[in-house]
């Protein structure tokens, strides 16, 4: 789904708080959904979570929320979070002994595509898209 599509199929929007308990409700709220619209949500659920807790702990500027948006046509699946800290863009980090910093290479290795986008000021958005035909539609 190239960004200047701009109708969609189906869409989901919602602001949560830039904390844990929003992170986990982005989770919730997106796998309902995604449920509710006949849309395997496995994998994308992954996804959420990862994009919704990097807002919630790399993203977190006091007293701004996350914003996570769910977007589909007949053929793609994109998840969008955008944060409030467009200051810096994320980078998957190499496998290696770290205890935390993998959660964009489980990103990669889930999605068909990922990147991200400045804006608007000062926040920046983190997507995933994902084929549907792949899953059977």
């Amino acid at each position: 789904m190239n960004q200047e599509i701009a109708e969609c199929k189906l869409q989901f929007k919602v602001q949560l708080s830039a904390t844990r308990r929003g992170a986990r409700l982005a989770r919730l709220l997106a796998t309902e959904q995604l449920r509710s619209w006949g849309l395997p949500f496995e994998s994308a659920a992954h996804v959420i979570a990862e994009l919704a807790a990097n807002a919630a702990t790399h993203g977190c500027v006091p007293g701004r929320d996350f914003r996570l948006a769910v977007l589909s046509d007949a053929d793609t699946l994109r998840i969008e979070v955008t944060d409030a800290r467009g200051d810096e863009l994320p980078a998957p980090k190499a496998a290696g002994l770290r205890e935390s910093g993998h959660g964009l290479v489980l990103v990669e290795a889930l999605a068909d595509r990922w990147g991200t986008c400045r804006g608007p000021f000062p926040c920046k958005t983190v997507w995933a898209e994902f084929d549907l035909p792949m899953w059977g539609r």
